[in-house]
């Protein structure tokens, strides 16, 4: 599993970060998080600059996309050119948006009539982008997944490794970046949140072993 973890200029660190920190504990079963971005350096929204891993246009090839929030999202709702280069296909990749990701994901026409979920700030620009938005910290239709508040970076992650690998794997990773004294309920919290979710979807890796045999 290749991961795009797709962050722009002014990014909140705990989108990012968190998310592929915790996709990156699959590194032995041959899985990587990468920092996707529009350009070589980009700067947080509280001044940390970094190195990108993958150019915007890994998202095409990547397994899975993570679009985290930033400052400057509605500006960069409003960037054709930049939205044009965006090219995602929920038909074969897991999708999720973090927060105002929402808002871009809504612009990329992949969230359409469907409730969703994004944080309070941008909560106002979901909906007058014609998204409905649920009171959650996540949701999931099919191949796409929104979640709301910083810190439920850690619900797409833990859906993205149920799709991709297994609940086992969700508890495992989980339970390695949750607090001391409190790892059973953050395991917990986390399968009970996107659980829901999984039920009537294919794993991910059955899907490309059918596809092979197909």
């Amino acid at each position: 599993m290749q991961i795009a973890v797709l962050t722009f200029d002014g990014f909140n660190e705990l989108d990012s970060f968190i998310a592929a920190a915790i996709l990156n504990r699959l590194r032995a079963k041959g899985w990587k998080a990468h920092i996707t971005s529009p350009s070589e350096q980009v700067t947080s929204m509280n001044g940390v600059t970094i190195q990108r891993q993958q150019p915007l246009e890994f998202v095409a090839v990547a397994d899975a996309v993570i679009i985290g929030s930033g400052i400057k999202t509605r500006d960069l709702a409003k960037d054709s050119g930049l939205l044009a280069r965006i090219t995602l296909d929920p038909s074969r990749q897991l999708v999720g948006a973090q927060c105002s990701g929402t808002l871009l994901l809504a612009k990329l026409g992949l969230v359409g009539d469907l409730p969703a979920c994004t944080d309070l700030t941008t909560k106002p620009w979901v909906i007058e982008a014609g998204v409905e938005v649920l009171d959650a910290p996540f949701v999931a239709h099919g191949n796409v997944a929104t979640a709301g508040g910083c810190l439920a970076s850690q619900y797409l992650a833990a859906w993205i490794i149920a799709r991709g690998a297994s609940l086992r794997d969700v508890e495992e990773a989980m339970h390695y970046v949750a607090p001391v004294g409190e790892k059973a309920e953050y395991v917990q919290r986390a399968i009970a949140t996107v659980s829901p979710f999984l039920r009537a979807e294919t794993p991910l890796a059955n899907r490309s072993s059918q596809a092979v045999a197909s």
